[in-house]
């Protein structure tokens, strides 16, 4: 078939880097023919590097009325891509989504539910899910190694950010420029992983701190603990106040321990079932024989331009099955960073599937007293990603 046309909205650095890959022919059956912003000076910058041939508009609607893409790879901030995504999709159009997929989960359940009824292929940016020592982890618990799960901490505190990191931005850090912290900005990817390993939990109690260790609005320390339905608990960790920082994953079973650290898997692999040991052991004090094992994992991801390919290939072959993770699952990381949130306004449990419509409405309260505000928030949240990573 024809190559896809491809336009990217948002061309700050994020989608500077998407632009960059498509417009060189990194991807293949694909072509860049379009680029939007807000800001004309990142437009100007944009046309220097693609030149004259690429169009270009100010706007996402422009771009997605012009009839000159078959597709859109959104990179701009976190409240624009539900509405981006929802007017692309309607208008005809195949959706990539950089993370997170929006702020509010009611917001993104409309998004899912126009992709349903539109057929066309939707898709999110998880890169993290390409990389060889993830796909390693979730085989290894897809495939049983640990036996029955009890127990997973991610302890992930190397996310260290200054006070003028900040301050590079009025809209940064506030609850109408953003729409959170650490967990919105810095931490969907290990969210989405976290599911994608050990599914979702039934609830959430989470201790967030905000404004900590910075002069910020939003979160920048989080502790919290999850509970699922096989009975097995979890504890998440993240903050951007700490320095030298951890990312550490580690995941307790009956048959030993998974922890994912610096690249790779150790796997303490015990000889026989903790639950059988239980049962049989008759001494007293004793624990299973364990055996430490570096598991074996090379190569590296295909990252951004990988999800890019294979979405450009489900729209090709027209089988949803061929991307990296279906845009309909980002929902489930913002769930979880919704419900950690809700649970330390209310000073509560809170139950999953979330309260969508409470969260909204407790969300809108921060908007409205936003030190931002909503109209400036607005003005200043060029499409840009910026280092949201």
């Amino acid at each position: 078939m024809d190559e896809i046309r491809i336009g990217v909205v948002g061309i700050g650095v994020m989608g500077s880097s998407h632009a960059g890959y498509l417009h060189r022919g990194e991807v293949e059956n694909a072509r860049l023919t379009a680029g939007a912003d807000i800001d004309p000076r990142k437009l100007q910058r944009f046309k220097k590097t693609v030149g004259d041939d690429i169009a270009t508009f100010e706007s996402a609607e422009a771009m997605i009325d012009s009839g000159c893409v078959d597709g859109v790879l959104v990179a701009t901030p976190h409240y624009d891509h539900p509405p981006i995504g929802i007017k692309a999709l309607e208008k005809g159009l195949h959706v990539l989504l950089e993370k997170p997929v929006g702020v509010y989960t009611k917001q993104v359940r409309e998004l899912n539910e126009v992709a349903d009824a539109s057929g066309k292929m939707f898709g999110v940016m998880f890169q993290e899910r390409t990389v060889p020592v993830n796909q390693k982890m979730k085989d290894l618990l897809q495939s049983d190694e640990l036996g029955r799960v009890k127990r997973n901490c991610w302890l992930i505190t190397s996310w260290y950010r200054s006070q003028s990191y900040y301050d590079s931005g009025g809209w940064r850090a506030t609850w109408a420029g953003e729409g959170g912290g650490v967990l919105l900005n810095q931490c969907p990817h290990q969210l989405d992983l976290w599911q994608w390993f050990c599914g979702m939990p039934r609830r959430v109690r989470a201790f967030c701190s905000f404004g900590k260790y910075h002069d910020i609005e939003v979160e920048d320390d989080v502790t919290a603990y999850v509970e699922y339905e096989n009975g097995a608990t979890g504890v998440f960790i993240t903050s951007t106040g700490e320095s030298p920082g951890t990312n550490m994953l580690e995941i307790s079973g009956e048959m030993g321990k998974l922890q994912l650290q610096d690249g790779g898997i150790s796997f303490h692999r015990n000889r026989i079932s903790e639950r059988r040991f239980n049962a049989e052991y008759t001494a007293g004090f004793g624990k299973p024989e364990s055996w430490r094992c570096e598991v074996p994992v090379s190569g590296r991801g295909p990252g951004h331009k990988g999800v890019t390919q294979k979405w450009v290939d489900a729209i090709a072959h027209n089988d949803s099955s061929l991307m990296i993770a279906d845009g309909r699952e980002g929902i489930r990381s913002l769930e979880l960073s919704n419900a950690m949130l809700m649970s330390a306004w209310t000073d509560d449990w809170v139950e999953l599937p979330l309260d969508e419509e409470k969260y909204f409405g407790l969300l809108e309260e921060r908007i409205q007293s936003s030190s931002c505000g909503p109209e400036k928030a607005g003005s200043d949240r060029v499409m840009d990603v910026r280092d949201s990573f």
